[in-house]
């Protein structure tokens, strides 16, 4: 869906950097290309030449380190293909329950409260049953239910965030199971996280290894702003080269065709803020009576969303959570117009109908292939 052209931050000749790669993490993997020290603007040329000797190995082990724990303590939170997630325990109570989120929760279920209300209920986290009735589930069976038509959606009396879920600050209470999918978000906020995590605990800070799974993001994940970084999460990408000493030029990002991985509908170019794109190619596992299936619900009806082919939303590194903000923008497109989004949200896009004509807002960062 995304593909970085050239070498990432390499393209801005930044020598203490360092490239993390975590490819189990979240389903599609996360790689993070992060400078070792933050840059200070008064810092002399000779400081600067001084860094590349000050990196350590356990520098960026710790980093990794650091990272990785993150990582296990958010999917053991928020995954519901795990058995032992506080997600998987809120679906299998018969009678509900109060469940306390961590802290960091707390920014995710807002995001998720200001998508439900901007896209009038399209955008759930509760289509995690929905999911499950067409095959994508913790079995990962791949076949629908033969009445998951029937049975599917808010229409069709599924639980709801606003109607089924009682939301007090990071504490949810429910009255029976309730089955979460954070997938139109989560990876976003997962990156949003990791880049606050880099700012405050860096490399050589051993005491921020051992409270990073319990770190918050904040009013903003915009607080890694004097460490340059990259980190892309398959589809979602978080882009940081404003404060790099080396004059970098924007990082060169690739709009995937949905139809054929190989071609590129357009390229954007990105120096600071998050770009993430959303599409069923990369998740699709048949069909029911000519519907295909893949994991674009709208939470309205449960189904499949058929009415775009590919969506990319580009929020600036000012916002609140701005990769987590991109990432559920780009699946919000999928069943809602982008002018009734802008008025929550301050973004630009591109997206594909469903019969190929590639729509674009006017400052969209890209220059496009197609008419």
């Amino acid at each position: 869906m995304l593909g970085l052209i050239g070498d990432g931050m390499e393209r801005s000749r930044t020598t203490d950097m360092c490239t993390l790669a975590f490819p189990q993490a979240l389903g599609t993997g996360i790689v993070v290309q992060v400078q070792l020290r933050m840059t200070d603007s008064a810092e002399s040329d000779n400081q600067h030449a001084n860094l590349t000797s000050q990196m350590t190995d356990s520098a960026e082990s710790d980093m990794r380190e650091a990272v990785a724990a993150l990582l296990r303590t958010y999917e053991h939170t928020l995954s519901r293909f795990r058995e032992d997630s506080l997600v998987a325990a809120m679906r299998r109570a018969t009678h509900g329950g109060s469940f306390d989120f961590p802290d960091w929760a707390g920014g995710l279920f807002d995001l998720y409260d200001a998508l439900h209300e901007a896209s009038d209920g399209a955008i759930d986290p509760c289509v995690g049953e929905d999911l499950t009735r067409l095959g994508y589930g913790p079995a990962y069976t791949f076949a629908a239910q033969p009445n998951a038509r029937a049975y599917a959606g808010a229409v069709h009396g599924r639980a709801t965030w606003h109607g089924s879920v009682e939301r007090h600050g990071c504490t949810l209470i429910t009255r029976g199971p309730v089955s979460l999918d954070f997938g139109a978000c989560g990876k976003g906020y997962a990156v949003d996280l990791i880049a606050a995590l880099l700012h405050d605990g860096g490399c050589n800070d051993e005491r921020n290894t051992e409270r990073n799974a319990d770190h918050h993001a904040g009013p903003n994940a915009n607080r890694a702003a004097d460490r340059a970084l990259v980190i892309d999460a398959g589809g979602d990408l978080l882009v940081h080269l404003g404060q790099s000493p080396d004059q970098p030029v924007p990082l060169r990002v690739a709009l995937e065709h949905p139809s054929d991985s190989t071609q590129a509908v357009g390229v954007a170019e990105i120096m600071d803020g998050a770009l993430c794109a959303s599409a069923p190619s990369r998740r699709h596992w048949g069909e029911q009576s000519g519907m295909r299936l893949h994991h674009l619900l709208n939470a309205i009806d449960g189904m499949p969303a058929d009415s775009v082919a590919a969506a990319w939303a580009y929020v600036p590194q000012q916002a609140a959570f701005p990769c987590a903000t991109a990432d559920g923008l780009a699946t919000a497109l999928f069943v809602t117009p982008p002018d009734r989004l802008r008025a929550r949200f301050r973004f630009e896009c591109a997206f594909i109908d469903a019969d190929g004509m590639l729509h674009a807002s006017r400052n969209f960062p890209a220059t496009l292939f197609l008419a």
